[in-house]
């Protein structure tokens, strides 16, 4: 068991590493359409760089889902995993931004895939030990909230730094 969940959360990490670095881009690339616009990022900010990450990993855990189907606390450790990633991003960008007072793009990126793999790696470890998850039903719902939150926070952004694209000074698209 120990060998397939490294595995996966292996896979896990590349898909999202791929996929929030294509989303990172999709918007321009598609010329700014907003059906695209709550999946991927429509400016600079660190929210919009938390939905680089969010995508994706609920992505993958949809499909992993179908193969961890005799692990019932499966859908409460994806919401921890996820909800650590989204933890991360704001928490690495403000203390290195806090300390240097600067955002180069390439700390910007690390923290993107370093929050990733700390994910993945803590997922592995919840996936190969008992968890004390009571209602994985309150799991799958959480995640739903969030991902209700990016679609209605991408076109109702609040006037909140972590909104706020640090290059153009606006907010959402």
């Amino acid at each position: 068991m120990k060998q397939k969940v490294k595995l996966w959360e292996l896979m896990g990490f590349a898909i999202t590493s791929l996929g929030g670095t294509l989303l990172h881009f999709l918007y321009d690339w598609l010329g700014k359409a907003k059906w695209i616009a709550p999946l991927s990022g429509v400016n600079e900010s660190t929210w919009e760089h938390m939905k680089l990450l969010f995508w994706p990993m609920l992505a993958f855990a949809i499909v992993q889902s179908f193969f961890f189907r005799e692990k019932e606390d499966f859908w409460c450790v994806k919401l921890r995993g996820i909800l650590l990633g989204l933890v991360l991003i704001p928490v690495l960008f403000y203390t290195y931004n806090g300390v240097i007072g600067r955002s180069p793009d390439w700390i910007n990126i690390a923290i993107f895939f370093i929050s990733a793999g700390i994910s993945y790696i803590y997922e592995a470890r919840l996936l190969e030990k008992e968890s004390r998850c009571k209602n994985p039903r309150w799991a799958i719902f959480a995640l739903l909230v969030i991902a209700i939150l990016f679609v209605v926070f991408t076109f109702a952004t609040p006037k909140i730094d972590i909104f706020k694209d640090p290059l153009s000074g606006t907010y959402g698209i």
